[in-house]
């Protein structure tokens, strides 16, 4: 198990556990780094694109959720304690890894996250096409296919997003370990008919991973490599 502050290679890796709004509004400099953020807390993640007025705020103090902004990607991610794994993935400008164009910066993260999925036994592959929108995708992040992207058997199990300065590249990855589209659909501004609407749509488009895999572990093992 990935633990406290470590270097991997040229990586610098790091696990937050004091929540993970902060990194939510971090800007992308400095060295490669790895950093897990462990949640503790349901959180409802929102994309640039969005306002606070798409949140329903009585059902997300009900369910004793936070609410952050991200400033990477367009819509909205509900991140909860063992459904799912959030990794921050930084390069710096000029880095080997680095590609002036965004779309196609994104592949070799997918690639990683193909290779530690197929060494847990999980046939998984990346998108590399353009970004594919559906009816939801603008209101939540898993309804959409993004390049670098990872499906299996056809369904996304890994989003990505990216922040880009001059000097860095940040890219924000969920893994999916749970797919539950209308616990997310809950927390936002939507009437009971559109929820009803949305969760079976939505069921189709994303898969979660299971559990039984150290995600975070196996892709610092993997990254390391690069």
């Amino acid at each position: 198990m990935l633990q406290g502050s470590a270097r991997a290679g040229s990586w610098r890796t790091e696990i937050v556990r004091d929540g993970i709004g902060h990194r939510m509004q971090t800007r992308p400099v400095g060295e490669r780094s790895i950093v897990v953020l462990d949640v503790t807390r349901p959180t409802l993640v929102l994309g640039s694109s969005q306002k606070d007025d798409v949140v329903d705020w009585d059902r997300v103090r009900w369910q004793e959720a936070d609410v952050v902004h991200r400033r990477s990607g367009g819509a909205a991610v509900l991140v909860e304690p063992g459904a799912a794994v959030w990794v921050d993935v930084t390069i710096p400008a000029g880095d080997p890894l680095w590609d002036h164009d965004v779309g196609r910066a994104f592949h070799w993260l997918g690639a990683v996250w193909v290779e530690v999925l197929a060494a847990a036994g999980i046939p998984a592959v990346m998108y590399d096409g353009p970004l594919r929108k559906t009816a939801w995708s603008a209101s939540v992040c898993f309804a959409g296919l993004g390049p670098g992207e990872v499906t299996v058997e056809g369904r996304k199990v890994v989003g990505m997003s990216q922040r880009r300065t001059r000097e860095a590249a940040l890219f924000q990855c969920c893994a999916a370990l749970r797919w539950e589209p209308a616990r997310l659909l809950d927390l936002l501004a939507l009437d009971d008919a559109d929820r009803a609407r949305g969760g079976p749509e939505l069921a189709a488009v994303a898969a979660g991973i299971g559990p039984g895999v150290d995600l975070p572990a196996a892709f610092v093992d993997t990254v390391s490599a690069y």
